[in-house]
C-alpha cells in the first residue's frame, strides 16, 4: 500500500480466473449486477438507480446493499456501484463507500482455449486505519466473485 494523503492509501492488486464460457457470455454475465449479487459472497441487494447511453455503450449505475464481515461481527452498508460499459473492450466500475473507501477496476475478458480469461485489475482506496482490512476483504470478496463466475458456467 501506498499512501495517496496523510490519511488516504491506495493500494493495487490484479486477479484472475478462467471461466469456461464464451468471452461475450461471460461479460454479459458481470455487466448485470443483479447476477453479481449471485456470486459476490458480501453483496446483499442491488437495485439500479440509473442507465445513460453513451457513444460507445452504456453507463449502469447500481444502489448496492452489502454486509462487511468485522472478527465475529457483520455490518450492514449500502454504497453506490457504476459500471462503464463500451460495446466492446474492457468494462471499467467504481464503487464509492462511507467512509471515503473507492474501489476503481478495469476487467477485461480475453478468449483462451478453454473459454475466457477474465482479468481484474484493482485500485483499492482507503481511509489508514481501514485500509489493511478494506484491501483484504475487497480482494477476498472479488477472487470468491470471479471464482463463483466460473462456477456458474461449469
Amino acid at each position: 500500500m501506498r499512501a495517496v494523503s496523510w490519511w488516504i492509501t491506495r493500494a493495487e492488486r490484479t486477479l484472475t480466473e478462467e471461466v469456461p464460457a464464451d468471452p461475450s457470455r461471460v461479460r454479459d454475465f458481470y455487466v448485470d449486477l443483479d447476477n453479481i449479487k449471485l456470486v459476490h459472497p458480501l453483496v446483499v441487494a442491488v437495485r439500479s438507480t440509473a442507465r445513460t447511453a453513451t457513444a460507445d455503450g452504456y453507463v449502469q449505475t447500481y444502489r448496492v446493499r452489502d454486509r462487511i464481515p468485522l472478527g465475529p461481527i457483520t455490518l450492514p452498508t449500502g454504497y453506490w456501484a457504476r459500471l462503464y460499459v463500451p460495446v466492446a473492450g474492457d468494462v471499467l466500475a467504481q464503487a464509492r463507500q462511507f467512509p471515503r473507501v473507492r474501489l476503481h477496476t478495469v476487467l477485461r475478458f480475453e478468449p483462451i482455449e478453454s473459454g475466457t480469461r477474465v482479468v481484474e485489475r484493482m485500485r483499492i482506496e482507503a481511509p489508514r486505519p481501514l485500509a489493511a482490512v478494506t484491501v483484504r476483504e475487497a480482494v477476498k470478496a472479488h477472487a470468491a466473485t470471479l471464482a463463483g463466475i466460473r462456477l456458474h458456467f461449469q
